[in-house]
């Protein structure tokens, strides 16, 4: 395999790399006409199984991809029914996301906002003004997620500027990067970012998106030993991903090597709804199986909470007992935040693509 020093973004650059074959291009074309390709120098190194490997799958395209189910959204956590200005989302009462940006150092096959991702750089200025009057105009508000996109892929300099914005808004406690920078782009992490990244009032909170241990590469361990050591914590979201990570020994694996960095693991999402990502998911029975296997093999500073975004933007509900009851084989009962019951239904392989390819690709 040939490695270069930038990311590839096209099928033409990962055929040269060695990563798809010359003879799947044209397949892998209708892909990227889709969804967007963008695989840094450092995930390239990592890609190192071979045809199956867990970080190829996550970021070289593929014709599964191409396979639309009826259930399938384009917004599957419903961030746009939630937004009360431009680039931002308010779905819980203390806490919104500011999307600051829609670019990412990585485009992630399974990504639930890969019909918006790469479409327009950061939050124009009118925008971003409106945001932050909006949460100015809210003292409810007491932490703001950063999100994207990649809030990372912003220069020290742009990432300094709005931290002092944010500051000057009194009722703010806590502001929170959601991030694969320091993974995938492990350079970025350098004087310049921590320095951006210091606040005399907020808590600043970085975490960090990874789902296998073959990521974290010694430049990654040592961006993660840089973050620490600078006084910022850590924590973690996986997503559960059939061929990537979809069982307990892998698992295992990763939330140990996470603990081993300092990073706390979080969240383990249930794949979302996303547009051609039907081959990722698993069933929630599955994912509740692998929990269970978990808790008698890790402490529990290992482990996450196992969640399900709900689709209409309710929320996330955790998957464990009490709040989620299967009613019927593949029929859920699950509760949100708030305690109101929704109904999920948890297709399995068996059901079948309903579209096939989309109109757009064929």
């Amino acid at each position: 395999m040939t490695q270069t020093a930038r990311p590839l973004t096209n099928v033409s650059a990962l055929v040269e790399a060695g990563l798809v074959p010359r003879t799947e291009a044209a397949e892998m074309e209708k892909v990227a006409r889709e969804f967007r390709i963008r695989v840094t120098p450092e995930m390239q190194q990592a890609m190192t199984s071979g045809p199956n490997d867990p970080v190829a799958a996550q970021f070289l395209p593929d014709r599964h991809e191409l396979v639309i189910r009826t259930e399938e959204l384009a917004d599957p956590i419903s961030d746009e029914a939630f937004s009360p200005t431009p680039g931002l989302t308010h779905r819980y009462p203390d806490r919104v996301i500011l999307h600051i940006t829609r670019t990412c150092e990585v485009y992630c096959r399974f990504c639930f906002r890969r019909e918006v991702v790469g479409e327009e750089g950061t939050l124009p200025e009118p925008d971003l003004a409106a945001a932050l009057d909006y949460i100015a105009r809210t003292p409810a508000i007491h932490e703001v997620i950063l999100t994207g996109g990649d809030p990372m892929v912003l220069s020290a300099r742009r990432i300094a500027a709005l931290m002092r914005r944010l500051e000057a808004i009194p009722h703010l406690d806590v502001l929170r990067f959601h991030t694969r920078i320091p993974v995938v782009a492990p350079h970025r992490i350098d004087a310049a970012m921590l320095e951006a990244l210091q606040s005399d009032r907020l808590a600043v909170w970085v975490v960090l998106h990874t789902n296998h241990a073959q990521e974290l590469t010694p430049d990654a361990s040592a961006a993660l030993k840089r973050l620490s050591q600078a006084g910022i914590p850590l924590l973690s979201q996986t997503v559960l991903l059939k061929g990537v990570n979809a069982d307990a020994g892998t698992l295992a694996d990763l939330f140990r090597a996470l603990i081993r960095n300092r990073v706390k693991p979080y969240y383990l999402h249930h794949c979302d709804l996303a547009r051609g990502t039907s081959h990722f998911r698993t069933t929630i029975a599955e994912g509740q199986k692998i929990m269970a296997a978990l808790r008698g093999r890790l402490s529990g500073t290992c482990l996450p909470t196992y969640v399900l975004d709900l689709p209409g933007g309710h929320g996330k509900a955790p998957l464990g007992l009490g709040h989620v009851d299967e009613v019927a084989p593949g029929e859920y009962r699950i509760r949100d935040w708030r305690g109101r019951v929704h109904d999920y239904h948890d297709l399995d392989e068996a059901g079948g693509p309903v579209n096939g390819h989309p109109s757009s690709s064929a």
